[in-house]
């Protein structure tokens, strides 16, 4: 048995699934122009059990979306992540969020290259094929005319992110097939987090940190007078 609780904090979206057996059983998500990990990660772990009509303490494992992303909404996910695996004694799962995003596509496509949104002009990506086996690393990129040229040269590419929306008017290719409307969803995670359930693929819960990519950068303290 194998039920599965998936948690996506790594972007705004903040997404939250039940799974069992590698099938969704129920999701609650929400997605805006700010981070509501906050507000709303708790009563969404709470909703989603009852809806699948599970307790807590029936879970076998808890899947987190370890990044890259933001570093706040990959710190409260983690931290809940890791405090319901502690209490229950069960395995932490961690799964890419770019390929958990690729897993999101559903359209007949050679390449899926999933993009989050970083800074300026760059954002996270990585290559996949359609069967999800990865060409190119996880990396920070700057998106320009040339952007994936290689591959749009090969065949059909599906950009899919909340980075696709920023490059949309940039990415420009017969090749190109632009989602401008799919973000990171728990969803996306359930099958990844079955197979890795199934293979004992686990995080070591003591010293998993989430995949930031780049370092976090605080802001200069105002001074006060």
């Amino acid at each position: 048995m194998s039920l599965i609780l998936n948690i996506e904090t790594s972007t705004k979206s903040c997404s939250v699934a039940a799974s069992k057996e590698g099938e969704l059983i129920s999701l609650k998500e929400v997605s805006g122009e700010k981070y509501q990990h906050n507000e709303f990660l708790y009563s969404f772990i709470n909703e989603a059990l009852d809806e699948a009509k599970i307790k807590m303490k029936d879970l076998n494992a808890v899947a987190i979306s370890e990044g890259p992303g933001s570093y706040t909404g990959l710190r409260i996910g983690t931290s809940t992540a890791k405090g319901i695996c502690h209490g229950l004694n069960i395995p932490l799962i961690a799964v890419s969020t770019l390929e958990s995003l690729a897993n999101l596509v559903d359209v007949s496509t050679d390449f899926i290259c999933p993009m989050l949104d970083a800074r300026r002009m760059e954002v996270y990506s990585a290559i996949f094929d359609n069967n999800l086996n990865l060409l190119e690393e996880t990396e920070a990129i700057e998106v320009d005319k040339d952007f994936r040229a290689d591959y749009l040269e090969k065949g059909k590419v599906t950009f899919i992110g909340d980075g696709v929306r920023k490059c949309s008017e940039t990415i420009i290719h017969n090749n190109a097939n632009l989602i401008l409307d799919r973000e990171a969803s728990a969803k996306g995670m359930i099958s990844l987090s079955y197979k890795k359930f199934s293979n004992q693929d686990f995080a070591d819960l003591a010293y998993f940190e989430p995949y930031y990519l780049k370092d976090f950068v605080a802001g200069t303290p105002k001074k006060i007078f």
